[in-house]
C-alpha cells in the first residue's frame, strides 16, 4: 500500500493544506492547523466534472469543515481531471458531450456513460486514500469517516460508499439515477441529498428516483429552486452541520 507523500504544505486562517500525492494519484489534505497532530475525524470529497482537487467549492468546503469542525479533509483529481492527463478515452467522451451540446441534444446519457467510467478506476483509489490516510498518527483506523461528492462526485461516491463500511454519513446530489439507484439500494448510513427543482439536465423524477433508491434510516432531501449549476452556497452550510451532527464535533456557524 502507497503512503501518501507530502510535497506542499502552506497555512492560513488555522487551516493547514497539503499537497500529496499518493502513487501517481494527486491530492491535497487540509486539517487544523493548530492541532494536525489531534485525531480527529475524515471527510473525504469528491469533485465536480470538469473541476480538480483544488477548484473554490472543493477548497471553500474544505475550509467550513477544518475551521468549523476541526475536521481533515482530503480530495484527490479524479482520473483525467486537474493535475492528471487525459487518455484518449476521455477525449473521446468530451468532445461527444461538447457535440450533443452544440446541437441541443440531451447530455445525460454521454455524462452518466462517462461518470461511470471514471468511477470504475477512482473508486480503488479512493479505498487506497482512505486506507493510507488513516495510517497518519493524526487520523487513525478508528476515527468516523465521511464523504461528500455532488455531481461527479456522486457518481464516484454511491459506488464507493456502497462497498466501504468505513463511511459513517455522506452528501449526495445532482445525478441520474440510471446505473446508480441499484448501488444506492446498499447504503443505509445517514445521507444528505441535494437536488435542483429547474435543473435543465436531470429531470424532478431522475433526482427523487435516485434520492428514494437509498436504503438508509435517516436521508434528508434538500430540494431548491433553480438551475443545474444554482446550488445555493448555504447547502454547503448545512453540509458541515450533517457532518457535524453525525462524526461527532460541533458545527461553527459560518459568517
Amino acid at each position: 500500500m502507497h503512503s501518501p507523500h507530502f510535497t506542499a504544505q502552506s497555512s492560513s486562517n488555522g487551516v493547514l493544506e497539503r499537497d500529496f500525492t499518493l502513487g501517481e494519484v494527486p491530492g491535497v489534505l487540509w486539517s487544523p492547523a493548530s492541532g494536525a497532530a489531534d485525531r480527529a475525524p475524515l471527510v473525504l470529497m469528491a469533485h465536480g466534472g470538469g473541476n480538480h482537487k483544488k477548484h473554490p467549492a472543493m477548497s471553500g468546503r474544505a475550509r467550513l469543515l477544518v475551521a468549523g469542525c476541526g475536521f481533515h479533509v482530503a480530495v484527490v483529481d479524479a482520473p483525467g481531471h486537474g493535475d492528471r492527463p487525459r487518455t484518449a478515452h476521455d477525449e473521446a467522451e468530451i468532445a461527444a458531450l461538447y457535440a450533443a451540446r452544440a446541437a441541443g441534444e440531451p447530455e445525460g446519457p454521454i455524462v452518466v456513460r462517462y461518470n461511470d467510467h471514471l468511477a470504475e478506476q477512482a473508486v480503488p483509489e479512493y479505498r487506497a486514500l482512505l486506507d493510507a490516510l488513516q495510517e497518519l498518527p493524526e487520523i487513525g483506523a478508528d476515527g468516523p469517516v465521511g464523504f461528500w461528492g455532488i455531481n461527479m462526485g456522486t457518481a464516484i461516491g454511491i459506488p464507493f460508499v456502497a462497498g466501504e463500511p468505513r463511511i459513517s454519513a455522506a452528501v449526495f446530489g445532482q445525478h441520474w439515477p440510471d446505473t446508480l439507484a441499484e448501488q444506492a439500494k446498499r447504503i443505509t448510513v445517514p445521507i444528505e441529498f441535494d437536488l435542483q427543482w429547474d435543473d435543465e439536465h436531470i429531470t424532478r423524477e431522475e433526482g427523487l428516483a435516485l434520492f428514494d433508491a437509498f436504503a438508509s434510516k435517516e436521508k434528508s432531501l434538500h430540494v431548491n429552486s433553480g438551475r443545474h449549476k444554482d446550488l445555493p452556497r448555504f447547502e454547503a452550510d448545512s453540509a458541515a452541520r450533517f457532518f457535524a451532527r453525525h462524526l461527532g464535533r460541533p458545527a461553527t456557524p459560518s459568517a
